[in-house]
């Protein structure tokens, strides 16, 4: 929200910084463009400029990403959930273990079953159809953070990871209504928990 104070403070900026930042588009545009009229040895000495990773992880930034296709990092924009259609339509540069964490990747995942990285995939929280349908493949620990698995974990109960679940915004009910060991890890996990303001 310091856009305006950016602006009047451009000398100031880090770029490296403002490249995540998913309402600094107009300004990551003008730095752009200013950085692709120089040469490869100029931009190379030039000290505070686009960092490439954040910016392909930036979910506002597709424009800019669209023009810019050799300066993508594949990796951070695989999980980038705005990004789909360019990944669809560069699969060859994919990096599947970063999109099976993309909420809004499940038709691409869907698709190409054989490259999905099932431990990426337990934690997404709109894979739930998916991992039902191939439970065999499921990463218990992974899932038992989804806060979208709580059915799915309450009918296997045997598989759940109490460590990792004591942090899940969504199953109070599910520790509350079990006997646990409560050693100090799970109460460190279960301290991170925002749901526990609200449990009676």
């Amino acid at each position: 929200n310091a856009i305006n104070l950016l602006e009047n403070n451009i000398d100031k900026i880090n770029w490296d910084a403002l490249s995540a930042n998913p309402n600094a588009i107009k300004l990551l545009s003008k730095k752009i463009q200013l950085e692709n009229t120089l040469t490869k040895e100029e931009l190379y000495y030039l000290e505070n400029k686009i960092n490439w990773d954040a910016l392909s992880a930036n979910p506002n930034a597709i424009n800019l990403l669209e023009n810019n296709i050799d300066k993508i990092n594949w990796k951070y924009l695989s999980k980038n959930s705005n990004n789909i259609d360019l990944l669809k339509n560069n699969k060859d540069k994919i990096h599947w273990t970063f999109l099976s964490l993309n909420s809004n990747a499940i038709n691409l995942l869907e698709n190409n079953e054989n490259k999905i990285s099932w431990v990426s995939l337990s934690t997404n929280p709109n894979a739930i159809e998916l991992l039902t349908n191939n439970q065999e493949k499921i990463n218990w620990i992974m899932l038992s953070r989804n806060p979208n698995a709580i059915d799915l974990l309450e009918n296997n109960p045997d598989n759940i990871d109490w460590y990792f679940l004591a942090s899940n915004p969504n199953a109070i009910n599910l520790l509350k209504n079990n006997n646990i060991d409560m050693n100090q890890q799970y109460w460190n996990e279960l301290s991170k928990n925002p749901a526990i303001f609200k449990a009676v």
